[in-house]
């Protein structure tokens, strides 16, 4: 479906477009002239706002470049539940794979910006794990969250290939184990931390 031309400025179609088409379909296979018709736009239009493909490119990734921050839910729970999001990316039937390692992929140039761009991307995902890991006084946080951007980067590769939202949570369950040996131990459930066992009064105490 074509982007509208009442709900958005040319520049912002231009780009709504490419992200669908750059995913859907690859940023080899997606050319200019296909961006351009599915934006509504001319191609003229286009380079006016994108000088070239490889800035459209850019552009593309740039804004899917979201800032991720820890909050102020437990940490465990956050870093588990990346996984569980990643199962259901998975399952949601328009997965194809990152958009950050397709480009560099397909590109090939290390040179492009795009590639600085997927590493700046990756970077911030990992270290969005230290701080939680720090939180849960975990052995070497910065070696445990690379080693958990690595499972994450597993699991998204693996289902790129076999399209099983189950790899995500088998991703999940080598993440607990990492977690573990570093230390981190399982919260106690709700019930025991909403409601402790009260003390027993002594027998001095009671006899009287």
């Amino acid at each position: 479906m074509k982007a509208h031309r009442s709900v958005s400025s040319p520049a912002e179609r231009i780009l709504a477009a490419a992200d669908k088409l750059f995913y859907a379909q690859g940023i080899r296979a997606a050319g200019v002239d296909t961006v351009a018709a599915e934006a509504g736009v001319s191609k003229r239009t286009l380079y006016n706002h994108y000088p070239s493909k490889d800035a459209l490119i850019a552009a593309y990734l740039t804004a899917r470049f979201k800032h991720l921050a820890p909050s102020d839910a437990p940490a465990r729970d956050q870093i588990l539940g990346n996984f569980d999001r990643l199962e259901r990316l998975i399952a949601d039937g328009s997965f194809r794979g990152c958009p950050y390692v397709n480009a560099v992929t397909e590109l090939g140039d290390p040179r492009h910006p795009a590639c600085k761009i997927a590493v700046q991307f990756k970077e911030q995902r990992r270290l969005w794990y230290r701080p939680l890991l720090e939180r849960l006084g975990a052995k070497n946080p910065d070696a445990l969250a690379t080693q958990l951007q690595i499972l994450f980067e597993g699991a998204l590769a693996s289902a790129l290939v076999r399209g099983d939202p189950a790899l995500a949570r088998s991703a999940r369950n080598a993440a607990e184990v990492l977690l573990g040996a570093a230390g981190v131990r399982r919260a106690p459930p709700a019930s025991v931390r909403r409601h402790p066992r009260p003390r027993r009064r002594s027998a001095r105490r009671s006899s009287r």
